[in-house]
């Protein structure tokens, strides 16, 4: 089938390029348009923190990610003096259509106010250079302008500039490694053209989904340099193998997208399956990351079969390179190792992976890392100035809700209201509680009520996990209030439960899925039980290693931010393409060997042949992915370092450590039953007899 949609695909071959120009060029165009759509909203559809926000929007007119935040110090001022600067306040926020003061408390030397506005996020943005004019204005030099709104118009720019550096940075080193593998040929620009061509078209898809979904504004960065890495490492394969087909075939197209084209698309397969068990996540923000690197490897897979064939045939012979690459090598050293002392390695291996992963022991998660944004700009400095003089729990006030309900007014249950204030004030973990009332913290009818809890730490600790689990299942049953009234715990903390707890409870649902999907898929492929289950295996230990060294990395801020916790959203969206790309090298090799023991190979002759030629592609496409990473690592948003460096460091253990060094020693101690397979008998065996080797195998390779 692959064959003759291939053969299709350069007979039509004008058509078909014409229809991948079409889409490139719409990719390119929605790119440029895709951040007027893109959000950072963490909301968990449904969840208490959720209705809170709703109320807070419909009764409060506070619209959570349309909110700025201004902090201005003062020294000394009298009472009289903090009403002037309320009042300047009050006259730059005007210079937003619609908005008002939702909150506004004067301590320990700081003007602390919530400016609510009318718009969502990328529309309020547009108004944080007008509001910090106006401040200044009003003679309210030194004013921070923080909040929502505020680091969106701050950070896009850092997040495109970080975006176009990575890209240049990771299409150069693409490049010059590309040369080290092929050579000085023609071929090293067919991996490029298929990158752009699939990388463009994922975007372009992207954008007509934002019109109907939420897409984070991580997307671009993510897509990009992920999405590079990914579609060079499928086309690199097909070019290695044609090339190889070119001297032993008479068919080179047709042999190549028999082995190396159904290799691609079963990794590609692979790796989409996988992606889109994180649509089973009830958080938007998770789902759409799922959802956008789920598009990459489904369009890589129509690129494979379609695009690929056609620029292959053009390359004809001058896909032989006189000179063959620096990277051509072997691993015929480290296989003879794995091979001759199997037992060793493998013990050795696993105990210093073991070793490593102690470091999982400080492993910590947070729904987000807000305060790990660029120190230079000025929403940073508002909340480090906040952060350094109060502490870090200002910044993230939890907000209870209080609906009263239609018959009981606020005004009756002043005296409640005071004892269950008093109640969480006297909390060693509450800095402070502001509540009062009139505005903001009484609606316009008296029915609702709402109470600021501001803790001593920041959301993803463990100290404000429990300050948010007292105050649900603590403070609000033991309130005192009318039976009949409703509590809703909103703001940031909450909303970080509800996120952690939304991912945490569909999380075994992924894993078992990815690992079913996995081993269905690798059955199919290997068409064995033992190999399909080691492969498994093998992709874990990886996983759980790279795990370990994000946190030793971010605990100790190599070349990083230095954070105690990790975000949510990295460790699943990690999981889930590691995986794939795990398993994308486990074909890379295994499905070689697999050629080998059918044509007759040993089980060693089959090692060594799936090692010696699909060596130097599995390393290849992993450095390659590696410089993808670079824009990502070298970022400065906490989230994508923690992306970046998860994925490099994953994707270098499995490329070396894993693949070439557990595999063929875990291969070897299992000897023939690598390949067995249910009805197959006791013994299993090859179709051709043992150890008559073919000829072939010394010279065919992917």
């Amino acid at each position: 089938m692959l064959i003759k949609w291939s053969q299709a695909a350069v007979k039509a071959r004008s058509l078909v390029l014409a229809i991948w120009v079409t889409l490139t060029a719409f990719g390119i165009f929605g790119a440029s348009q895709l951040d007027q759509f893109l959000t950072t909203s963490l909301e968990v559809p449904g969840s208490s923190s959720a209705i809170a926000n709703q109320l807070l929007n419909e009764n409060f007119k506070e619209n959570t990610e349309g909110t700025f935040t201004v902090m201005y110090k003062y020294k000394q001022a009298s009472t009289a003096e903090i009403e002037g600067f309320k009042a300047a306040l009050r006259k730059a926020s005007a210079v937003i259509p619609g908005s008002e003061i939702t909150q506004e408390k004067a301590f320990a030397g700081t003007l602390y106010a919530n400016i609510g506005t009318p718009f969502d996020l990328k529309d309020a943005a547009i108004y944080a250079e007008a509001l910090r004019s106006a401040l200044l204005t009003q003679g309210l030099k030194g004013a921070l302008v923080s909040g929502p709104p505020a680091i969106e118009s701050d950070v896009v720019p850092i997040l495109t500039s970080d975006l176009h550096r990575g890209q240049l940075l990771a299409v150069v080193l693409a490049a010059i490694l590309l040369i080290a593998t092929l050579g000085f040929t023609w071929a090293v620009l067919i991996p490029l053209l298929f990158g752009l061509a699939t990388i463009s078209t994922t975007l372009g898809v992207i954008y007509l989904l934002a019109q109907k979904f939420l897409m984070v504004l991580y997307v671009p960065n993510i897509v990009e340099l992920i999405g590079l890495g990914l579609a060079i490492d499928y086309s690199l394969l097909m070019v290695s193998r044609y090339r190889r087909e070119l001297e032993i075939s008479k068919d080179p197209l047709a042999e190549t997208i028999k082995t190396a084209g159904r290799t691609a698309v079963i990794s590609g397969a692979t790796v989409a399956l996988g992606l889109s068990t994180l649509l089973l996540v009830p958080v938007p923000f998770v789902r759409s990351l799922g959802l956008a690197c789920l598009i990459l490897p489904i369009v890589s897979i129509a690129a494979a079969v379609t695009l690929q064939p056609i620029l292959l045939s053009a390359l004809g012979k001058t896909g032989e390179a006189k000179f063959n690459g620096l990277l051509n090598f072997s691993f015929d050293r480290i296989t003879n190792i794995a091979i001759k002392r199997p037992r060793a390695v493998l013990t050795s291996v696993l105990a210093v992976i073991t070793l490593l992963m102690s470091a999982l022991l400080w492993f910590q998660i947070t729904p987000s890392s807000l305060s790990a944004i660029p120190g230079n700009l000025e929403s940073a400095q508002a909340l480090n100035t906040v952060t350094s003089k109060v502490g870090v729990g200002v910044i993230t006030p939890s907000e209870i809700v209080v609906d009263l309900g239609p018959n009981t007014t606020a005004q009756e249950l002043a005296q409640v209201r005071f004892e269950f204030v008093k109640r969480i004030a006297a909390n060693k973990e509450v800095f402070t509680v502001a509540n009062g009332e009139k505005w903001p913290y009484v609606d316009s009818t008296g029915r609702y009520l709402r109470i600021y809890v501001f803790g001593n730490h920041d959301l993803g600790s463990p100290e404000t996990r429990k300050l948010v689990s007292d105050l649900r299942n603590t403070y609000i049953p033991e309130a005192g209030f009318p039976k009949e009234t409703k509590f809703y715990l909103g703001g940031a903390p909450a909303q970080g439960i509800d996120l952690l707890d939304a991912i945490g409870s569909s999380l075994p649902l992924i894993i078992g899925l990815i690992l079913l999907i996995t081993f269905v898929i690798l059955l199919r492929t290997f068409r064995s039980v033992v190999l399909a289950i080691k492969a498994i295996i093998l992709d874990l230990i990886s996983i759980a290693a790279s795990f370990a060294v994000l946190v030793l990395v971010f605990k100790f801020g190599i070349g990083t931010y230095q954070l105690e916790q990790l975000e949510a959203w990295v460790l699943v969206l990690l999981f889930a393409v590691l995986f794939g790309l795990s398993m994308d090298y486990e074909i890379f090799i295994v499905s070689r060997m697999r050629e080998a023991w059918d044509r007759g190979a040993t089980n060693e002759e089959s090692i060594r042949e799936g090692m010696r030629s699909s060596g130097t592609v599995v390393t290849a496409a992993a450095l390659i992915f590696i410089t993808a990473l670079t824009g990502l690592i070298t970022g400065h948003f906490a989230g994508l370092q923690q992306l970046g460096v998860g994925l490099a460091a994953g994707v270098l253990i499995d490329a070396t450590i894993i693949r070439g060094l557990l595999l063929p020693s875990a291969m070897v101690l299992l000897g023939k039953w690598n390949w067995w397979m249910p009805g197959q008998g006791k013994t299993p065996t090859n179709t051709i007899a043992l150890g008559k080797s073919n000829p072939r195998i010394m010279v065919a390779s992917i």
